[in-house]
């Protein structure tokens, strides 16, 4: 397997565009449409947040009723969530538009939003935008509609791989955004992949949904779970390999998905609001995954641990203390605590150590926390950031 470049629109059949219409302020790009030239096998996977918004609904409810798409249509600058009936029949709108105008079935169109909450779209620019979008669709388009996505981010987020797959070569292309309110169950984060692989609706979905749970459900910026998170797969079968099925010849598969979600999960992690440093969190020695997914979530989402680390502080002491409100199972007198690969805490006290070597590892913009329960075999791991004023500045 291999990285290569395409972006969304790097498997067969794929095009895309990303415009400026006018919903965010200035000439920044704030609309993107992804196409297949037929039909797709589809699956998604959305927030677990109770407040959805009217896209998130609309798109989960399609997947529901039919595994299948053609096309996805976003907009940002604005979440069209909160907006009640107008908001539903928003974000219906330009799922039918963008059909009449791709001369596809609106049903066949999934839509995605993001940017703020509690305001209705300026659905006339809207409508000039997705037509705008449809007349410049292109195989070069996939930089464009990765930029029409972002809100906050100050990069894009883009990935694409190709293997040799059920006898055929099979690519892989994905977009994602994301920097702020990142916490998914599947944050305002989306993601979106598309492959030219033939595969079953089940084996889709299965796949789809492992990656997630191994790659955006493990990471955290500022512990805000999002109304609009959304990771959509779509998969047109232009490959032309044998069917992949649920089931061993599912693994190769299944390996290029994670590979492509968690490089769009380290990406979105950062590039987190403000952040300064990429933070490991591994939590192993537990007796249950369960616990150590408990304990590494504590620790990557306390804010005392990001802003010491932030600081690059060796402030153990934090670590210890979410590890004790986590819920999972700890032994004060078992915890060893690795910061950067120096043990800083064995037995659940202070270890002797090289401070100055510690100092020096905590200035990296790389920082690996490990914690060792030493109750059981189960471990568990979340990439997180640090928390620095710029993040309040952006957020207040």
């Amino acid at each position: 397997m291999r990285k290569i470049k395409g972006g969304i629109t790097a498997p067969a059949g794929f095009t895309a565009a990303g415009v400026a219409c006018g919903i965010k302020k200035g000439e920044e790009k704030d609309l993107a449409v992804v196409a297949s030239e037929k039909r797709c096998v589809a699956a998604g996977v959305f927030t677990t947040n109770r407040v959805k918004a009217a896209p998130v609904e609309i798109s989960r409810r399609r997947l529901r009723r039919q595994r299948s798409a053609q096309a996805i249509v976003i907009s940002s600058g604005n979440a069209n969530c909160c907006t009640g009936q107008r908001g539903s029949q928003d974000a219906l709108r330009m799922a039918e538009l963008c059909a009449e105008v791709l001369a596809i079935q609106s049903g066949d169109v999934l839509v995605a939003s993001t940017g703020p909450i509690g305001k209705f779209l300026p659905m006339e620019k809207v409508d000039q935008g997705i037509r705008h979008a449809a007349s410049r669709l292109r195989k070069k388009g996939a930089h464009d509609a990765a930029e029409a996505i972002l809100t906050t981010d100050t990069v894009t987020k883009e990935v694409a791989l190709v293997e040799t797959i059920a006898g055929a070569r099979i690519r892989m292309g994905a977009m994602a955004k994301g920097a702020g309110m990142i916490a998914p169950k599947m944050a305002t984060m989306l993601a979106f992949i598309t492959t030219d692989a033939l595969i079953g609706e089940e084996a889709l979905q299965e796949c789809l949904t492992n990656a997630v749970d191994k790659s955006f459900n493990r990471i955290t910026v500022d512990g805000d779970r999002s109304t609009n998170d959304m990771v959509v797969a779509l998969a047109n079968g232009l490959a032309g390999n044998r069917t992949i099925r649920r089931g061993a010849g599912l693994k190769p598969f299944q390996k290029m998905m994670e590979l492509a979600c968690a490089e769009l999960a380290r990406l979105i992690v950062k590039d987190g609001e403000g952040a300064t440093r990429f933070i490991t969190v591994t939590v192993k020695g537990a007796r249950s995954f369960a616990h150590a997914d408990k304990a590494a979530r504590a620790i990557a989402n306390s804010s005392l641990v990001k802003t010491a680390l932030h600081g690059g502080s060796p402030n153990w002491g934090r670590i210890m203390a979410s590890l004790g409100y986590s819920g999972a199972s700890v032994k004060r007198d078992l915890v060893d605590i690795y910061l950067c690969g120096i043990r800083v805490a064995r037995g659940g006290a202070a270890a002797d150590l090289h401070a100055g070597k510690l100092s020096e590892a905590l200035q990296g913009n790389e920082i690996e926390v490990i914690v060792d329960l030493n109750l059981g075999g189960f471990e568990q791991t979340i990439w997180t950031c640090d928390l620095s004023a710029e993040y309040v500045a952006i957020n207040k």
